[in-house]
Formats: structure tokens, C-alpha cells, sequence
């Protein structure tokens, strides 16, 4: 791959030098007859080539929401999910509207307005009336978005707005995510990294009596319909919290505690049970079988079937494993939530049990 990379640069910087020796050439003084100057041949088929690149791009687009529109996000797992989806689905209307629109007449102006010899061009020097009508809808369409989206984030990042959501801590280092509750009394020890010491891997402050029934684990469970409150810290490296089924992400920041809140209202059991998830798990699983008989035929360990869970994973490059930091995550009730919490030990009896 090495060595590849270096005959590309090779060639690309071959290419660069031939293309600036050519501009050079171009802007000396040369005879009426030249053989740069573009013919109207030339022109014609630049014009011609013009309109096969815009089809082509129609049909690009056209074919990769055909085959690959299956590989979207399902519907939003959490309350606010669905402001964000309508944010964004109004977003990309709007994009693929003007897009479509600006591609067909660039293209078409390109062609119809080719170089002739025979035609000449007509320039306007100003035209007051063009230029507001290009400048005013560009700023109210921009102006509308904008202000839809500030409301929007407004509303989301509003995490104060319950008085009593569940406080949960996302824990971030190079490479895994480690989560902690509160216990029974839903609030969080004081904590630092300078406190980190054997199986206090997240720096909690033994002093602090918050924290005596912290529970820290590497699997994160949350009741579904109850406002969740996030903590995020980070150890190392800037992380980024992405959770995409819930449209959820803040940056992990090292020194600093970063927060997001949203309130999970799908269980992973009713996300499984999604026509959507259903057929999406189908064909993932139905890929794996066919790669499964290679790997076996080659004498390898087959694929394990694929199930949906909920994830948590990083969202910015943090480091050679950066692709593997994820955590599964768990939507159910509220029993099933606090049955699976009380099993969990304290990072009180995990000390005791570490100084035995």
C-alpha cells in the first residue's frame, strides 16, 4: 500500500508539472494560428461532454439511494430524535432542490453558450434587478434554516428542563467507554484522573460519600420513557459521544465535563421487532452467511448472525483503534433497568473486595 501511495504522488506530481508548463506556455505571446486555442470541434465535444456529465450525476444519485437507501438509520429511538430528522429531511430537500436546479442550468449554459467563432458573447455590466432577486432568496432561505435549527438545538440542549432525569456518566479513553451511576441516591461522586488507582479506574473520589455507591460498568442499560442526563469525560484524547439511533452526540473533552440529555422511547426488543430492522438485520445476516462459506472454505471461523443493539461509539479519530471504541447499549423498563442496576456492585464493595 506503501509503495503504491508513493507512485500515485509520483504520478500526480508528474501530472502538475505537465499541467503548469502547459499554463505558462498558454500565457506567452504566440501567433494567431495556435494549436491550444480550442477549435469548435473542441468546444462541441467539451459541450456535448457537458450534458453527459449531468446525466451521469442524475444517475449516480438516482442509483445510490436505489441500492444503498437501505443502509439509512431507522426511525429515532429517542423524543427528540424526531425534530432532528425533520431538521435534517428539510435540510436535504432543500439541498437536493436548488442542486438539481443549478446542476441542470450550469450544465445546459455550458453547452448552449460553447465556444463558435462565429457567435460572439453579449456582457451586461450590472443588472440591479438579477443580482437582489440571487441574494434574497439564498439569505431568506438561509435565514429560515438557521433559526428553525437554533429553536431546534435550543429545545434538545435544554437538559434542565426535568427536574429529576436519571444522571449517568460516559466515561472516555483510548479505546472503550465505561459508564457510572449514581446508585440509589442518582448523584454522581466527585471524580479525577489524578485518583485513578487499580480498580478505581475512573479517578472517583473514595472520600467523597456521593460515591461510595457509584456503580461503574462497561454496559449501558437505560429505562426507556424517563429522561436520561449524560456526564461525559474523557482521559486522554478529545472523544466524541455518538449514540446514532437516539440523534445523539457531544464531544468528550479531556479537563472538562460535557453533558446531553434525551429520553429513550423505543426498547431494543420493539427496535428489533421494526419491519425497517427486521428486513435491514435480514440482508446483513444473509451477507455474512455468504462470506461465512469463504471464510470456512478457507479454513476460518464463520461469522456470528448479527443482532441489533442500540451503540455508543466514537465519533472523532482518536487513536490506531479508534474504529472498535463502542459500548452496547440497552433500552428497556423500568423494572428490568433497576433489576439489572441492583446487581451491579458499588465501587464500594469492589474496593473492599480489591483490599481483601
Amino acid at each position: 500500500m506503501t509503495a503504491f501511495l508513493v507512485v500515485l504522488v509520483i504520478i500526480l506530481f508528474g501530472i502538475s508539472v505537465w499541467q503548469m508548463s502547459r499554463i505558462f506556455n498558454l500565457a506567452q505571446t504566440k501567433p494567431t494560428i495556435y494549436s491550444e486555442i480550442a477549435s469548435d470541434k473542441d468546444n462541441n465535444t467539451h459541450g456535448y461532454l457537458m450534458i453527459g456529465f449531468l446525466a451521469f450525476i442524475y444517475i449516480l444519485t438516482i442509483l445510490s439511494f436505489w441500492f444503498w437507501g437501505d443502509t439509512l438509520l431507522p426511525k429515532a429511538g429517542s423524543e427528540h430524535g424526531s425534530k432532528i430528522d425533520n431538521l435534517m429531511l428539510i435540510s436535504m430537500i432543500l439541498i437536493f432542490f436548488v442542486g438539481i436546479i443549478t446542476q441542470a442550468v450550469l450544465h445546459y449554459f455550458a453547452f448552449i453558450y460553447r465556444g463558435n467563432k462565429v457567435k460572439r458573447a453579449t456582457f451586461y455590466a450590472d443588472n440591479d434587478k438579477l443580482e437582489f432577486i440571487w441574494t434574497i432568496i439564498p439569505v431568506i432561505t438561509l435565514a429560515g434554516l438557521i433559526i428553525y435549527g437554533l429553536f431546534t438545538w435550543t429545545d434538545i440542549m435544554d437538559v434542565d428542563k426535568d427536574d429529576d432525569p436519571l444522571i449517568v456518566e460516559l466515561y472516555a479513553q483510548q479505546f472503550n467507554w465505561k459508564a457510572r451511576y449514581g446508585g440509589n441516591d442518582n448523584t454522581l461522586g466527585d471524580a479525577n484522573v489524578r485518583l485513578i488507582q487499580g480498580i478505581n479506574q475512573l479517578g472517583v473520589d473514595p472520600g467523597d460519600p456521593n460515591g461510595q455507591d457509584d456503580k461503574i460498568v462497561t454496559e449501558l442499560h437505560l429505562p426507556v420513557g424517563r429522561r436520561i442526563l449524560f456526564k461525559m469525560r474523557s482521559q486522554d484524547v478529545l472523544h466524541s459521544a455518538y449514540m446514532p439511533h437516539f440523534r445523539a452526540q457531544m464531544n468528550c473533552v479531556p479537563g472538562m465535563i460535557t453533558q446531553f440529555a434525551f429520553t429513550p422511547t423505543i426498547t431494543t426488543e420493539e427496535m428489533r421487532q421494526d419491519d425497517y430492522m427486521i428486513d435491514k438485520v435480514t440482508n446483513i445476516n444473509n451477507i455474512r452467511t455468504e462470506k461465512s462459506k469463504a471464510l470456512t472454505a478457507a479454513g476460518e471461523e464463520a461469522l456470528e448472525p448479527y443482532q441489533f443493539d442500540y451503540v455508543l461509539i466514537c465519533n472523532k479519530i482518536c487513536g490506531i483503534s479508534h474504529y472498535n471504541m463502542q459500548m452496547k447499549i440497552i433500552v428497556e423498563s423500568e423494572e428490568d433497568y433497576k433489576a439489572w442496576l441492583a446487581q451491579q456492585p458499588s465501587l464500594a464493595e469492589q474496593l473492599s473486595n480489591e483490599n481483601k
